[in-house]
């Protein structure tokens, strides 16, 4: 999809649609609702007055217009009591004005922005959602109904904006890369399996110019990743350390960020087997790892003056002769000896490994996500992700890089007390605590390997994929943390620190 800004009149933008946002209780008294209701001789004020038009949020009506405009139709579109600092009612605002618009006759469509919204921050959301509403889920329906694309779409503002151009351009890299991450999420698991999690990786990192590295499970033997390659063990499909670097060509500090994530590509709970219900829903356990993936895809792109590693520790989790068991004790990567309770309890067992490896490739700072717990699920729903580390600061970093992009973090506590849920009588840890504050205590295991680097978990059990296509996003895997990732390692070489 083209993406350009115009600085035409609303009457001279050359497109199929022109949407016009309408906020709440808005009248055509002034501004650009007064021009088009001068050039739809009254349409606006009727529409408005009737209530077929309002600022209801998502409510549109449509005029089919050629009184002397380029456009042939132009659209009311409400969005609420919006302001420019709602980015995610902006980015929802986007794709669903393209959902709902697009058609066999519509493929090009102009977004006027205006009021509270004419910014560079609103067009980056706008154009966002945009993007982001594209990808369609039925991946596997060659013979099915296509669904229309928008060839062009425009953002329109007649007055200067400071950095509009950057802002539209910035947009559309978090955008593909949140795409890219999604799209690895949608296949299904007898497609997307660690090794052709890797080769897609590799196919990426080669044209975006980052190291591409692949540990198999006889390099990860010889480390000594007994954690990762426990979970592994009842698959007959062989486990991967993929490793992604970006090196700037001149770093603001010596520092190296680690990014860290969670590819499991289907977890049945291995002997600890889950119920049958939904365990479909079980391919996006590698949903962590795909957003790290698209996270160095739009770094790669973006250039920030810091160097960033990416790790994506990627296995199954299967039941079968050779499968790990609830009481085995597993010698993890840095030495530590872990206590299997649960085999289901296997991502922060892969992640282990990951994050003493990424310590030894010398991470100063490390962020890992996860598609971890169904706990965070119960306790955050699918609104935001949890968020818990061992540094304030970088967790309140994550958290501001997540209000930015419109992907919301709240933040859980790892109060000393909650270790002694995992406390084991013969290892050093185990690997579950049982149901009471699982969300916390797995993110408290995590905490063990870190040591003393910042170190900050993410879990998007919550919020990583959609069971229901929603009106501004299709249904399946949504590319969670891809932006928060991207824009915290923006931040942190910018020296924007919360």
């Amino acid at each position: 999809m083209e993406i350009i800004r115009s600085g035409d009149s609303v009457h001279e933008i050359d497109s199929d649609l022109i949407v016009v946002p309408v906020f709440k209780g808005e009248t055509a008294d002034s501004g650009v609702l007064a021009t088009l209701d001068r050039l739809t001789e009254g349409w606006v004020r009727s529409a408005l007055a009737s209530g077929e038009a309002s600022g209801e949020r998502d409510k549109s009506a449509l005029l089919h217009w050629r009184a002397g405009a380029l456009a042939r139709r132009v659209a009311l579109f409400g969005v609420g009591d919006l302001d420019g600092s709602n980015l995610l009612a902006l980015q929802r605002a986007g794709g669903s004005i393209l959902l709902t618009f697009t058609s066999a006759a519509v493929k090009s469509i102009a977004f006027v922005l205006r009021g509270s919204i004419d910014s560079a921050s609103a067009a980056r959301a706008i154009v966002e959602g945009a993007v982001l509403s594209q990808l369609d889920y039925s991946i596997y329906r060659p013979n099915g109904p296509p669904r229309p694309k928008c060839d062009r779409f425009i953002i329109a503002s007649e007055r200067s904006v400071d950095g509009l151009e950057g802002a539209i351009e910035t947009a559309r890299i978090l955008a593909d890369a949140t795409n890219f991450a999604r799209s690895m999420g949608n296949e299904p698991a007898n497609v997307m399996t660690p090794v052709e999690m890797a080769r897609r990786s590799k196919e990426m990192a080669e044209r975006e110019a980052l190291e591409f590295e692949e540990l198999d499970e006889d390099e990860m033997k010889r480390l000594g990743m007994g954690a990762l390659l426990a979970v592994s063990r009842g698959s007959a499909e062989p486990a991967r350390l993929i490793v992604l670097g970006y090196k700037p060509r001149e770093a603001a500090s010596s520092g190296m960020i680690a990014l860290v994530g969670k590819g499991l590509t289907f977890d049945s709970g291995g002997i600890s087997i889950k119920p049958a219900e939904e365990m479909d829903e079980m391919k996006f356990d590698m949903c962590g790892g795909a957003a790290v993936a698209g996270a160095m895809m739009a770094i790669a792109r973006l250039k920030p003056k810091v160097g960033v590693l990416g790790l994506i520790a990627s296995s199954e989790n299967l039941p079968s002769g050779r499968a790990y068991k609830p009481g085995d004790v597993l010698r993890s990567y840095s030495g530590k000896t872990i206590e299997v309770i649960n085999t289901d309890a296997e991502g922060r067992l892969i992640l282990a490994d990951a994050i003493s490896y990424a310590i030894g490739r010398g991470a100063t700072h490390i962020v890992d996500t996860a598609t971890l717990t169904g706990a965070c699920v119960v306790a955050l729903g699918e609104v935001r992700a949890a968020v818990m580390g061992n540094n304030p600061g970088l967790v309140a970093d994550l958290i501001k890089a997540g209000a930015e992009c419109g992907e919301r973090l709240w933040e859980m506590p790892l109060d000393r007390e909650y270790g002694e849920l995992i406390r084991s009588d013969i290892a050093d840890m185990k690997n579950s605590g049982g149901r009471i504050a699982s969300a916390i205590t797995a993110a408290m295991f995590l905490k063990q390997f870190a040591g003393s680097v910042p170190w900050a978990h993410i879990d998007i059990a919550g919020t990583a994929w959609l069971t229901k296509a929603k009106p501004y996003m299709a249904k399946g895997a949504t590319g969670f943390g891809v932006r928060t990732l991207t824009g915290f390692v923006l931040n942190r070489a910018a020296g924007r620190s919360a």
